[in-house]
């Protein structure tokens, strides 16, 4: 059983208003779950003492949504909360993620899906950040910003183009022609390169490499923050990186520093490696770890750096899923 929740606002206590509220939250709820008829087994509506010409029960059996038990209660009063609000709790049997609806004056209820919600994630090689990150977008039906999926999109345009991605001059003379967006379709990112879906060009061996040398160039990386920022700036992302909340969105309300000690980093890429038949020495592998630290820490261009304030997050002892209830926690008591 799915709790699927929703709220919304009249501004006048009248059966006209009260009627219109709840058909127009019980329509944006269905249509943002795909719900069916048979997949709901009730609804549950509060409403705050201050609604009194008319029953939100009523109201919704009324539109059309006759076909499950209706339940209304009217909620204590609380002292500075919300004045004239309907919720609801719709249970149904669905599998899928759901979409809760906050309407009107409701949204201020939750900020979290209500308002552009952006989460920066850096931290060093192996600290999990990008899986954390992955999990974070998942739970919160948000974008995982892959960023290498856009300098992949820089480096297929540079192969159309006959480009030679090595040529720092050429490539800035093509980026005024570079046109990629990117769109969050059933819960994936989908990258569009000149109104084309490239998603899985873009995997293909030669842009791999294309990418890998196009992303060499300052004048590449600074196109790319400036399109990573725009996007943010329009839908709810998590990014994860080096300099993601100082460099690329200093602006983002949930900033992060995940990191680890280094031995705990070098054992988890050895771990990874080994699962994979490959031979490897773990000694080599933690010196290749704090060298890479030192690399990303003093590269002049995009050093890994923690925001002043970004919450510093040690998963050294820790669950992925002590980290991401962790993060979770944070970002709740800032909502």
């Amino acid at each position: 059983m799915t709790i699927i929740r929703g709220a919304t606002t009249i501004e006048m206590d009248c059966k006209e208003e009260i009627s219109s509220a709840v058909k127009e939250l019980l329509d944006e709820v269905f249509e943002a779950n795909s719900l069916k008829k048979e997949e709901v087994r009730g609804f549950v509506f509060s409403l705050t003492s201050d609604i009194h010409s008319y029953h939100p029960a009523k109201a919704a059996r009324e539109s059309g949504y006759d076909f499950a038990p209706l339940f209304a209660a009217v909620e204590p009063d609380i002292e500075g909360g919300l004045r004239k609000c309907i919720r609801l709790m719709l249970f149904a049997e669905v599998g899928n993620p759901v979409n809760h609806i906050y309407q009107r004056g409701a949204k201020i209820l939750r900020k979290d899906i209500s308002e552009i919600m952006n989460i920066a994630l850096d931290g060093p090689a192996g600290s999990g950040k990008s899986t954390i990150a992955k999990i974070l977008a998942k739970d919160y039906n948000i974008l995982y910003l892959d960023t290498g999926a856009m300098y992949r999109a820089c480096g297929l345009k540079a192969l159309r183009l006959g480009v030679d991605y090595k040529n720092g001059e050429a490539i800035a003379k093509m980026l005024p022609l570079l046109d990629v967006k990117v769109e969050y379709k059933g819960g994936k990112q989908h990258t569009i390169l000149d109104g084309e879906d490239v998603s899985s060009a873009i995997r293909e061996n030669a842009v791999s490499m294309a990418a890998s040398g196009i992303s060499a160039h300052a004048c590449v990386r600074e196109k790319m923050v400036e399109m990573q920022r725009e996007i943010a700036k329009g839908m709810s992302c998590v990014l994860d990186g080096r300099d993601i909340g100082s460099v690329v969105l200093p602006q983002a309300k949930y900033k992060f520093f995940v990191t680890a000690d280094s031995k705990v980093r070098a054992k988890r890429r050895f771990d990874e490696l080994s699962s994979r038949g490959e031979m490897v020495d773990f000694e080599q592998l933690h010196e290749e770890i704090i060298m890479r630290d030192k690399q990303d820490s003093e590269r002049a261009s995009s050093p890994l750096i923690c925001a002043e304030d970004a919450v510093v997050i040690d998963t050294s002892n820790k669950t992925i899923e002590e980290v991401v209830a962790e993060i979770k926690s944070c970002i709740q008591s800032k909502i």
